[in-house]
């Protein structure tokens, strides 16, 4: 599945859901299947610098593509990483790079989130890219 695939089934799924009640519970419960981070994972060099809570972004580079895996002592940020991991783990750099980030507006995260939410969301993106230009310059 392409990157914009990936974005486009999260964008359907939030589509059935009626109120953000019913989606914060969806993200809640997208956090908890996230199979988080071993000790030792949960590093500062693995800290996202920015958010509210406390959330780690862990890649691997292997046969071409990167690959993601986060966690969180917080149950909504676990789930808003959870969803990122879900879209770009997988892909090479350059799919990464290539993409956006529109579906976040589309499913209305954005908006449900308070401002230190979504700076929160906003370094979650950030870090994602950076992984990828890093190991972009690494291949």
């Amino acid at each position: 599945m392409t990157i914009q695939e990936k974005q486009q089934e999260i964008i359907d799924e939030f589509e059935f859901l009626d109120d953000w009640e019913q989606k914060y519970e969806y993200i809640i419960d997208l956090g908890k299947e996230l199979k988080g981070l071993p000790e030792e994972k949960k590093s500062e060099e693995n800290l996202i610098k920015g958010c509210q809570s406390k959330v780690w972004l862990d890649a691997e580079f292997r046969d071409g593509k990167l690959f993601f895996n986060a966690d969180s002592d917080g149950i909504l940020p676990k789930g808003i990483v959870s969803l990122l991991v879900r879209i770009y783990s997988g892909h090479t750099t350059k799919e990464i790079l290539d993409s956006d980030f529109d579906f976040i507006s589309k499913i209305g995260l954005q908006e449900f989130l308070s401002p230190s939410r979504a700076n929160g969301l906003m370094a979650m993106t950030k870090q994602i890219k950076f992984y990828a230009v890093a190991f972009q310059l690494k291949s």
